[in-house]
Order: structure tokens, then sequence, then C-alpha cells
């Protein structure tokens, strides 16, 4: 069994570039590049089928970039990623009890962490 996903359309043995799906709602047909996975509401094409192409009428076709290269992650997103970590692997220091204001809620802050208060009764 092959991994490569086959053109849809029939008698067609090439391979499959692109992704076809319909917009009903729209009156749109959406080509775009070679999803992750094979829907069943979404046609696979070859290059020569993806450049025949055609709608019905008063249809839109909407024609996404087929470039092939997927980009990689940047400098920029790693340094998100290790701060992000860095972040996640902080321990969690206690906030010092506060007192809320009475014109928010009647209690005393007892702990907080992150958007989350705990409150007592007093």
């Amino acid at each position: 069994m092959s991994l490569a996903r086959r053109c849809s359309r029939t008698a067609c043995a090439r391979h499959a570039v692109a992704t076809l799906t319909y917009v009903y709602v729209d009156q749109t047909a959406v080509l775009g590049p070679l999803a992750t996975y094979a829907e069943p509401h979404a046609y696979d094409l070859c290059d020569l089928h993806s450049e025949r192409l055609s709608a019905p009428r008063g249809w839109e076709v909407l024609r996404l970039s087929l470039d092939q290269a997927v980009p990689g992650p940047t400098e920029d997103d790693l340094l998100a990623l290790a701060d992000a970590v860095r972040e996640a692997a902080r321990p969690m220091t206690p906030r010092p009890a506060a007192v809320l204001d009475a014109s928010q809620e009647t209690g005393r802050e007892v702990t907080r962490r992150g958007h989350l208060r705990v409150l007592t009764n007093d």
C-alpha cells in the first residue's frame, strides 16, 4: 500500500498535490495545498486536474497558493517556545493574602492562582 495520496478523479493515478473543498453557503470552491489528512468531504487533485478545475455557473473558485515548501519554525518561534517552557517550569509561589474592596465582594482573599481567587466569609 502506498502512503502517497492519489488524485480523486476517476482513472487518474497521479499523486495528489492540492485539496478541493466546497463552501456551499458561499457558492465557492476552494483549491489549496494538499491537506494534512484525507477528509471525506474534500477531494485530492493532481497538478493536471487542479489546473483544469472549473466550478458550476455562478460559483467562485478561490485558488490558494500551492507552494510545496513547508515553512519550518523560525528562530522567534523557538525562543517563544523556550520561554513558555521556562515559565511553566517555575514553581508557583503563593501570593500574600489581600483584603478586597468592599464594593467588589464581601470577604477576604486567602489565596490567588492565576485569575481564580479563594475567599473567606468573615
